[in-house]
Order: C-alpha cells, then sequence, then structure tokens
C-alpha cells in the first residue's frame, strides 16, 4: 500500500516515514502543494495524507487537483481545527480529517479503514430512492440519471444504510465501520459526512426524505415516506 505525505514539516514526515513503514506501508513524501501533485501523477498513490498549510500550493488545491483525475482517499493532516476548514475540506473531496497533534494508533486505524476497497459481489441489489438509484454491484449512483461523484468515505457510509433499508444504524456503528476501530469517537465527522451525502442525493438538504437523522441514536435511510 503506498501512501504519499504532502507536509512541509520534515519532523513530521519523517517520523510518519519510520512509523509507516513499519507497519508495511511504502510512504512516499512531497514538501508542497506542486511537488505533491506532480509526485501523486509520477506514483499513482493508493492513499494521500495531505497538509492544509503547505506553500506554493495550499492543501485544498492539492485535494481539488487530484479528484480531478484520482479516486484515491485522501485523508487531511492538519493543525487546522475549526469546523468551515473540515468542512471546505470535505467539499473539495477529502475522505477524513485528523487534527494535529494525533494518536498514532488512530491514524492507523483511518489508513486501514481507508484501504479497504473490495468491490460489492455481483448479486447485491439495486436501490432507489426518490430520484437516487444506488447500484451496490456497480458502487455507482445516479440521481436523475445522471453520475453522482462520492469520495471513498461517503460510499462507505451510504452502503452501509443502504444495506440496511428503513433501520437504525447507530452511530457506534458507523464509526466502527468505517474506521475500523471501536476507539474513534464521533467529534462531527458523521455529521459533516452526512450533509455532504444530503447535499449530493437530496432534494432539499435542509428538510431531507430519505438520509434521516435519529437524534442520539444514529441514522436511517427512508426508502419511501410521504
Amino acid at each position: 500500500m503506498k501512501v504519499l505525505v504532502a507536509d512541509d514539516d520534515p519532523q513530521l514526515v519523517r517520523a510518519l516515514r519510520i512509523t509507516l513503514s513499519a507497519h508495511g506501508y511504502d510512504v512516499i513524501a512531497a514538501p508542497d502543494g506542486a511537488a505533491a501533485i506532480a509526485l501523486a501523477a509520477k506514483e499513482r498513490p493508493d492513499i494521500v495524507m495531505v497538509d492544509l498549510g503547505m506553500p506554493r500550493l495550499d492543501g485544498m488545491q492539492v485535494i481539488e487537483a487530484l479528484r480531478g483525475w484520482t479516486t484515491a482517499p485522501i485523508i487531511v493532516v492538519s493543525g487546522r481545527t475549526g469546523s468551515a476548514d473540515k468542512v471546505d475540506a470535505l467539499d473539495a473531496g477529502a475522505d477524513d480529517f485528523v487534527t494535529k497533534p494525533f494518536q498514532i494508533d488512530e491514524l492507523l486505524a483511518r489508513l486501514r479503514a481507508l484501504s479497504r476497497r473490495a468491490p460489492a459481489s455481483d448479486d447485491q441489489p439495486v436501490v432507489s430512492f426518490g430520484d437516487v438509484r444506488v447500484d451496490l454491484s456497480a458502487r455507482a449512483v445516479t440521481r436523475d440519471g445522471a453520475l453522482v461523484h462520492l469520495t471513498p468515505t461517503e460510499w462507505q457510509i451510504l452502503e452501509v444504510l443502504v444495506r440496511h433499508p428503513g433501520a437504525l444504524v447507530t452511530r457506534q456503528a458507523l464509526l466502527k465501520e468505517i474506521w475500523g476501530t471501536e476507539q474513534v469517537t464521533d467529534t462531527g465527522y458523521l455529521r459533516l459526512y452526512l450533509s455532504q451525502l444530503r447535499k449530493k442525493l437530496e432534494a432539499d438538504p435542509a428538510r431531507p426524505r430519505h438520509l434521516l437523522t435519529e437524534q442520539g441514536m444514529g441514522y436511517r435511510l427512508v426508502i419511501d415516506r410521504p
């Protein structure tokens, strides 16, 4: 598994190179945004880790550039803690956001979760709600016939909900399914991802009819709701 680390902090890059290599990852590094885009095009990494505050091109520009041609998972590792930065990064196409300083065990769990991209089997169903059609076998989502781009993490969340139509899926169950550990706590990530999914799939994201929040418990996909 090849990981591109894009960060202008040489000490952090060195620490990540040592740690990730010890866990079986092939690490390549770029010290700025422009170098990150060039290296990604040349090396085709399986996962990209990007800092937001980099010289030449910042992390947001890197995410937008990469999303023009690759669906490789992108995880933001940044010292910025504001929710606006997280929303902007997810809007640009990032799949996850880890705030510095971070626990290495949590980062490794996030990487393991992002690396799981096993295709669904051919006998998986096609589920429709509103003007949205979700094909689990093809791993494709269309809305009114047009293909909808979902980030890998958005797809994972939607897939879990689609596999349990009408049922309450708890926040803890989603966290474990998506990030692969019970140790990860919900610090607003699920709310942000559901907001992104509603923007892409609901006719009125402010008044969702299908991707519903059960306050204090979790989320539910409603196939038919008058």
